[in-house]
């Protein structure tokens, strides 16, 4: 994306915990609706979110932090690379 050096991005999640399937769904460029297995508890949800986002994106898990929304659906996270 831009050779040899560092970029950042923001991305807005909704994220839908305890879902029966897994999924990841892009709606637009910076948007993006992520239903996990796992339950909101203990972070559990947020760790399988980063983890099947970070698979999405063709990512390490650790390019990858929450910024807001630890303990809500609606997440702010910024994506960085290489």
């Amino acid at each position: 994306m831009y050779a040899g050096r560092e970029w950042r991005m923001k991305i807005t999640i909704l994220v839908k915990p305890n879902a029966r399937k897994e999924s990841v769904e892009q709606i637009d460029e910076r948007n993006f609706i992520v239903k996990v297995h796992a339950p909101p508890q203990e972070g559990k949800a947020n760790e399988r979110l980063l983890k099947l986002l970070a698979e999405y994106l063709n990512l390490s898990p650790s390019c990858l932090s929450i910024l807001k929304g630890h303990a809500s659906k609606h997440k702010t996270i910024e994506v960085t690379g290489h």
